[in-house]
Parts: C-alpha cells; structure tokens; sequence
C-alpha cells in the first residue's frame, strides 16, 4: 500500500485523502440514521402499523431531534478534544 501511495503526486494524494473523508462522512450518516431510527422506533413505536397517531408522530420527531442534537455535541467536543491533543504534541 505504502508503494502504491509513494507513486502518487501531492495533488492525487489530496484527491485520494478528500474521497476517504467522503466515505467516511457517508458512514457516518448512515449510521446515524440507522441508529436513530433504531432508539426512536423502540422508543416511540408502541403498536406497528400502517400510520403513525399523532402522539408517535411528536414522538419520533422530538426524538430526532434530541438524538441529533445529542451527535453533534459529542462530534464538536470529540473534535475539540482531538484539536486540544494536536496542539499538544
């Protein structure tokens, strides 16, 4: 692998490196979409059926959006704590 990344210029390198970050962005909104659906489903979802009522509907979406505001409050303080450990280095 190593051999095959020396015979990259800089510029395909920086290519190569911005589609993993692609990848791995992909990833990770899937799995948070999975992982919400998930916890919000056992959650919410008392009943299966062909409709949501309106109380697992408010259900879900408060749900939703408490699971994503819970995400991104640990990828910002993951994010600042591996910035703080850079910079310590």
């Amino acid at each position: 692998m190593d051999a095959a990344l020396n015979g990259l210029s800089g510029v395909q390198k920086d290519e190569l490196m911005d589609q993993v970050k692609q990848q791995i962005a992909v990833a990770n909104a899937q799995e948070l979409l999975q992982k919400m659906t998930e916890k919000c489903f056992k959650k919410c979802i008392n009943k299966p059926g062909t409709s949501l009522d309106n109380s697992e509907q408010k259900c879900v979406a408060m749900c939703m959006d408490r699971y994503m505001d819970s995400w991104n409050l640990v990828s910002r303080s993951y994010s600042q704590r591996l910035q703080r450990e850079r910079n310590h280095m």
